[in-house]
């Protein structure tokens, strides 16, 4: 009988995590691939060398031995295991030289976020106002 209230208590505990998301596994934010901004894109021109491209977005993420003029520049954002933000960014060479580029709108450089108060700065003043009104931040 003892046996079986602990295998049913440790069952109930670890199905227990399950239900309620914040207790479970802590996951990490993980972002992957190039970060790209708008000011990166603003300095591409056309006819510019692979090189240049190279030094203005970084070594490109994927690089596809069948289209060796085209580089892809692919970025994601998890956070607890979920995708808030994906984006695209493809660069084309002819001769090698840039000839178009195309992909998702970039987000504007992180100096300029900063300075906006936007970002994480938004999600600390939300977390202070609640603090403030529970009386635990003064």
């Amino acid at each position: 009988m003892r046996a079986l209230f602990c295998a049913t208590a440790i069952a109930l505990m670890l199905a227990g995590c399950s239900w309620i998301p914040r207790l479970g596994v802590y996951k990490l934010d993980i972002n992957q691939g190039n970060y790209v901004t708008s000011d990166q894109v603003d300095r591409l021109k056309v006819g510019q060398t692979k090189q240049q491209v190279r030094a203005f977005l970084g070594t490109p993420m994927l690089t596809d031995a069948f289209h060796a003029n085209r580089w892809d520049y692919p970025y994601e954002f998890n956070r607890l295991g979920r995708t808030l933000e994906h984006r695209q960014f493809t660069v084309y060479f002819v001769d090698d030289k840039l000839a178009r580029w195309e992909g998702d709108e970039m987000p504007p450089p992180p100096a300029e976020v900063a300075r906006s108060g936007g970002g994480d700065a938004v999600l600390d003043k939300s977390l202070q106002q609640l603090l403030r009104k529970l009386g635990w931040w003064q």
